[in-house]
């Protein structure tokens, strides 16, 4: 599994999670900074990307269009990249259980 990170989160979380996450990426990397919430949502269900934000319009296209793209929403807060980033590693089953179950589009994580 391979994340694309919205803009709203560290262009560095991508790299901070290849570890668990090879072929990660952020959206400014593939030049989808500043671009519509279905541009980034088409890119990454064409490219096999799981998408991480915290933007709640995601869950909209979500529940309306389905995977692919599959989409974990951080319910988190303001806090740090690396307290992100724990909560990513910390909840590392739970990503590969989502990613497995094909009938799941999204994943909420606090």
């Amino acid at each position: 599994m391979k994340l694309l990170v919205d803009e709203n989160l560290s262009p560095g979380l991508a790299t901070h999670l290849a570890d668990l996450f090879p072929g990660s990426t952020h959206v400014s990397a593939v030049g989808l900074s500043s671009t519509s919430d279905i541009a980034i949502w088409e890119y990454a269900g064409t490219n096999g990307f799981v998408f991480l934000t915290k933007d709640k319009d995601f869950v909209s296209l979500s529940l309306t269009f389905g995977p692919p793209p599959k989409v974990v929403l951080l319910q988190t807060g303001n806090c740090s990249t690396s307290q992100i980033e724990h909560i990513v590693r910390s909840n590392a089953v739970r990503f590969s259980e989502f990613d497995a179950d094909a009938k799941r589009s999204l994943l909420l994580l606090k």
